[in-house]
């Protein structure tokens, strides 16, 4: 009765309701799966994923700076591969903590979702931290094992499972285990009140913190994602294909976010190792990227730099601008030397869901 009250007191224009002194969507509320269900948010975007697109053959993953790729279907077989190996040969235990410090690579989204599969917290890091930083991060999190390349392996202490190197020839072999499907792995009941991830803050405000993120978070944001994807397949035979070039870091939230939400819809995903203006405009002609979160600074060299007229950028049609607010003038002058490319301002945590709205 009370919320039916409340519903009646709610502006039917500006969804602002009186009783809580707060606004409402306007939107019909979006199906989430029953809260008792158990499920992970990996399981969630992978059957998403697997329910609607057939064609494995797909780039998931682009490293531009080697020019290494992940298809889907590679992606896939890699996941679960991965996550029985994780099984076999490691006493893991659900709610298990994975701390994760390695540059950007096409191995990082494998090793998110066969954790998340199992139900291993995945608490990824700068690979730049400093040692007091990682240890500061480390007591926060308390990991059991990790995730590190060979740069970055000397950086974390002992653990109770150890360091899992990934680009050793024995990391790429806990990948390649055939005839693995969902029947082989042992299923594990993940619950979405369960922490999914542990994020750390910038640290501006004092010393990092980590903050804990459940997979029933992480779900109803890519729900949100399938219903935009759902909405424009209405109508559209084979709906154009996004292509998200990251320009954050796959451990920072922001990445973290978009990684999950590329999955969700089939979308193809470009990085660097290390940011480079002019190799971001090399990357954006050869792979056709079609959107990319952006800072008010990236938006002003696009307007400063004489780079952009060496390369074709016409696929892009739109980027997000968080972290900052954008200045009028810049933002005006964006319009003017790039009149087809729609410049909205978002907040970054909300560039996972906006970016795949480019697309139309």
């Amino acid at each position: 009765m009370a919320d039916t009250d409340s519903n009646r007191s709610v502006d039917p224009e500006t969804g602002f309701c009186r009783q809580t002194e707060t606004y409402r969507s306007l939107r019909p509320p979006i199906p989430l799966p029953p809260i008792n269900q158990p499920l992970s948010v990996a399981e969630f975007s992978l059957s998403v994923f697997l329910r609607t697109f057939t064609d494995g053959a797909t780039t998931f993953v682009v490293n531009a700076t080697t020019g290494e790729t992940l298809s889907y279907s590679q992606f896939v077989s890699q996941v679960r591969s991965l996550a029985y190996s994780l099984q076999q040969r490691y006493s893991l235990c659900q709610n298990d903590v994975a701390f994760i410090i390695s540059p950007p690579s096409v191995h990082i989204p494998v090793v998110y979702f066969a954790l998340l599969l199992l139900g291993i917290v995945v608490s990824p890091t700068n690979p730049l931290s400093s040692n007091s930083e990682l240890a500061h991060q480390i007591q926060l999190s308390k990991p059991v094992v990790a995730f590190a390349t060979s740069e970055t392996s000397h950086k974390i202490p002992s653990l109770k499972h150890g360091t899992i190197i990934i680009d050793s020839p024995e990391f790429l072999s806990l990948l390649t285990q055939s005839n693995i499907d969902n029947d082989v792995i042992k299923r594990v009941d993940v619950n979405q009140s369960d922490t999914a991830a542990i994020l750390y803050s910038s640290g501006t405000t004092g010393r990092v913190k980590g903050v804990m993120i459940t997979h029933r978070n992480l779900i109803a944001m890519m729900a949100v994602i399938d219903r935009i994807r759902t909405n424009e397949a209405e109508g559209n035979e084979k709906p154009p294909r996004s292509v998200t070039f990251f320009t954050v870091p796959l451990f920072h939230v922001f990445g973290f976010f978009m990684l999950l939400g590329a999955v969700v819809s089939a979308s193809s995903v470009v990085f660097l190792e290390r940011f480079d203006f002019e190799e971001m405009l090399r990357a954006v002609e050869k792979y056709k990227v079609t959107g990319m979160p952006v800072s008010p600074p990236l938006v002003v060299a696009f307007v400063k730099s004489d780079l952009t007229k060496k390369y074709d950028l016409s696929s892009l049609q739109g980027l997000g601008c968080g972290g900052a607010p954008l200045g009028k003038d810049i933002s005006q002058r964006f319009k003017e030397k790039f009149p087809n490319v729609l410049l909205t301002q978002v907040p970054s945590i909300h560039f996972s869901i906006c970016f795949n709205l480019y697309r139309n």
